[in-house]
């Protein structure tokens, strides 16, 4: 039984091929047509009741199939009009006389109007939307992509997550991809049915009066109501299908279904409502208008827009004042604090440095502030525990305050005291990042994407669902706080590992491997140089968590070098399966590579000094480097992937310690550093 249930589309489709062969009598056709327009319903509910196209993403390969069925039951019922003088089964007999009502015109009019209406209407939209859709849909993967990886670098998913994420966008494509397709065969359906009913007539009519040597009279009366009635129970089907397919194209990603959202929708309306009922009573003086009708209506509209409206003033009114007693709460606490800094010995808690700390505009509280639903402290935390998972280093606490000295909706992120980066938000819109090559602008407040500097446009709630359809990235104002806070501690996270939390690492470490402690420290290595050999890795990336590897190097590499920098290029080479793991993307790595004259002469310019070796190229080769690697970055960046370069390991650290200040966020990595199975694929080169 389980083995059929899985078969059973190959079954169906199977089925459907032969109903283009064998004749149906006309009781199992009447069944086929009763499960056609059953089967076309169920499909335009559910398209009605999903919450985001994919969750019917195996409609385009119903569409093929429904479609194929409806051409079986066309050429069984042809078949069975044309050979039964008009004999097709009960439901095409009863569609027929129930629509002509003796009138042919009229029949043929109504069935004309819903094939037009489906053809040039319905269907030609729908095709349209997926066209755009497609696009659209492809043009925003790369800026999807980096939402998931600033969703991924905050915390707020894991690893799995963001797979998932990135497999739902590709199935989206897919999808769309697929629609765009599926709509042209809805539009050829609609006009193979006009050919479908012009057969059966016109071959109805001669094998009627050359064959059977009816009159035209006779004729018309047999085969106009079958024609009629087997092009209605065709095209019903169709109708709805094609309704389905342009309600499943237009549908935003929404958390509720299309029935939830439009009552909630035109709720949230309650001045249009009344106006609406406003201008039908109006219409009321019109002489010859149906009085009761247009009352009623009318009466129903203005009732209940007041209602809607009444409820709406009494909440807005709940939330004023919530809100004068939240600012008058804040003025007390502002009070206590002034008369608490009377006592000097209160005022030496102001001059303590925090490690890091964000500071907010008075606009901002309700994105921290727990009792006003903020998630701010939440999604800190899930930040906090991820980076300590990946990277091996606990964050400090963060700590976050209102300040009056900034602007309502400015934040101000500080490492050690010392401001560090700031933005603003607005909280009551959304962050759109700009595709590569907008369809349509939409209108907002252009504005930089503070984390990674993405051109974008803060946007009210009312154009989100819009700015989806064209291709944008649509970011709630939280994310956009809290990934610039974690991109930020990212970056100086290097500067975070003082000399008490490399401490808390060795103790941790004494549970695991007491010998090796002892072995390090301090008879190979003191805690300032363990200290700074983190700290190198940190700098550029490279997860400390292995601290067992990064251990037994140091005291294997402690034999012959004294050289920190030396000693940490060994770590790195170490750690090669964790660097891999990181910079890898599916077996393989995409990387800008230098000529091998560069090389040589990086390491011919090496020069010693007191403070040990150091580079000195001309600067007419460093203006050339700078150059050819801006152009090669950008080409990562069009990506959306970080640009990674790869050099040998005797100019590795030299290469990067030239451009870091160029080029903080690219990275620069070793052949010694990359596992054997990776496959390398060089997108650029520098040359000399």
């Amino acid at each position: 039984m389980k083995k059929l249930l899985n078969n059973s589309v190959a079954i169906i489709v199977v089925m459907i091929v032969l109903l283009l062969i064998i004749p149906l009598s006309p009781f199992l056709l009447d069944v086929m047509i009763i499960l056609n327009i059953s089967i076309s319903l169920i499909i335009l509910l559910i398209s009605m009741n999903i919450k985001e196209p994919l969750e019917f993403s195996i409609f385009p390969s119903m569409l093929l199939i429904t479609t194929l069925f409806r051409i079986g039951i066309n050429i069984s019922s042809t078949r069975n009009i044309l050979s039964e003088q008009g004999s097709a089964g009960a439901v095409i007999q009863a569609m027929g006389d129930f629509v002509l009502q003796g009138n042919v015109v009229v029949g043929g009019i109504i069935f004309l109007i819903i094939v037009l209406v489906q053809f040039l209407v319905i269907t030609k939209g729908a095709e349209r939307v997926a066209e755009v859709a497609a696009r659209f849909t492809l043009d925003a993967m790369p800026g999807k992509q980096m939402a998931i990886d600033a969703d991924l670098s905050t915390g707020l998913i894991n690893e799995q997550q963001a797979k998932e994420r990135r497999y739902k966008i590709q199935k989206e494509a897919d999808f769309y991809g697929s629609m765009d397709g599926a709509t042209k065969i809805v539009k050829g359906d609609a006009i193979m049915s006009l050919i479908i009913t012009a057969v059966n007539f016109l071959g109805g009519m001669i094998i009627g009066m050359v064959q059977s040597g009816m009159s035209l009279s006779e004729v018309f009366s047999v085969y106009s109501i079958a024609t009629v009635g087997d092009g209605l129970v065709s095209q019903i089907p169709a109708l709805l299908i094609s309704t389905a397919t342009g309600m499943i194209v237009t549908r935003a990603v929404s958390d509720e279904s299309l029935n939830e959202d439009a009552t909630k929708q035109f709720a949230n309306q309650p001045k249009a409502l009344m106006i609406t009922g406003a201008v039908l009573a109006i219409l009321l003086l019109v002489p010859g208008m149906p009085k009761l009708q247009l009352g009623a209506v009318s009466l129903a509209l203005m009732l209940g827009g007041w209602q809607i409206l009444k409820k709406m003033e009494d909440i807005s009114q709940s939330d004023a004042f919530a809100g004068e007693q939240e600012a008058a709460a804040m003025q007390d606490m502002a009070l206590a604090e002034a008369e608490s800094f009377k006592d000097i010995n209160n005022v030496y808690s102001l001059i303590s440095v925090e490690p890091i700390e964000m500071e907010f505009g008075y606009s901002l509280i309700p994105l921290v502030d727990e009792e006003s639903g903020g998630k701010m402290i939440d999604r800190i935390v899930i930040f906090r525990r991820q980076y300590a998972q990946e990277m091996g280093l606990v964050i400090p606490s963060i700590r976050l305050r209102d300040s009056s000295a900034l602007n309502t909706n400015q934040y101000v992120i500080k490492i050690k005291g010392e401001e560090v980066a700031k933005g603003e938000i607005l909280v009551d819109y959304y962050l759109a990042l700009e595709p590569p090559n907008p369809e349509k602008e939409i209108d907002g407040i252009d504005t930089i994407e503070p984390s990674y500097g993405i051109p974008s446009k803060w946007i009210s709630v009312d154009k989100k669902e819009m700015a989806e359809l064209y291709g944008y990235t649509v970011i709630d104002p939280l994310s956009v706080m809290l990934t610039h806070l974690s991109e930020t501690v990212k970056k100086h996270a290097f500067e975070l590992l003082n000399r008490q939390e490399v401490v808390r690492l060795v103790e941790n470490m004494k549970n695991q491997c007491p010998e090796l402690v002892e072995e390090l420290i301090p008879n190979v290595i003191s805690y300032g140089n363990f200290q700074k050999i983190l700290t190198n890795l940190l700098k550029e990336g490279i997860p400390i968590k292995d601290l067992e590897t990064i251990m037994e190097t140091i005291i294997d590499s402690s034999m012959t070098v004294k050289d920190l920098d030396t000693i940490t290029e060994n770590i790195r080479v170490a750690l090669k399966r964790t660097i891999t793991r990181k910079f890898c993307d599916g077996g393989s790595m995409r990387v800008i590579t230098l000529d091998a004259e560069l090389e040589k002469s990086i390491i011919t310019s090496l020069t010693k000094g007191d403070y040990g070796v150091y580079l000195a190229l001309s600067p007419e080769i460093m203006q050339g480097i700078i150059t050819q690697l801006s152009e090669e970055v950008k080409k990562f960046n069009d990506i959306g992937q970080s640009p990674i370069i790869l050099t040998s390991q005797v100019v590795r650290t030299h290469f990067y310690h030239m451009i870091e200040q160029f080029f903080p966020n690219v990275y620069v990595l070793s052949f010694n550093e990359i596992s054997n199975n990776i496959q390398i694929q060089a997108v650029g080169n520098i040359v000399v």
